[in-house]
């Protein structure tokens, strides 16, 4: 009986301690587009708008994969020092306000 009290006490233990991924902060996700993104993709653009390098019509975003891997390459490639978390938000926030790519 106490091996198994053991084991049930440690799989509970086990069951608390992973970590809990929390949902996307849009809030973050925009000011952080705003900070970061939107003057390089106004430049890049051509037109001085940031916003149009999302709503363009030969975008290379396709997909919800897509765009996260878009926005990762974005904070490597760029140094912009996101956090995961951060990555989260932007993907979820420029999912939310341009693309509306299902999960």
């Amino acid at each position: 009986m106490t091996f198994l009290r053991s084991i049930s006490t440690a799989v509970i233990g086990m069951l608390f301690s992973v970590p809990v991924i929390a949902a996307p902060d849009l809030a973050n996700g925009k000011v952080i587009d705003q900070q970061k993104c939107y003057a390089c993709h106004a430049k890049k653009s051509g037109f001085g708008n940031g916003d149009m390098i999302y709503t363009r019509s030969d975008g290379k975003v396709k997909s919800l994969a897509n765009l996260k891997k878009m926005v990762a390459l974005c904070n490597s490639e760029l140094r912009l020092d996101l956090f995961p978390e951060d990555e989260a938000d932007v993907t979820a926030f420029l999912n939310q306000q341009f693309y509306k790519f299902k999960p």
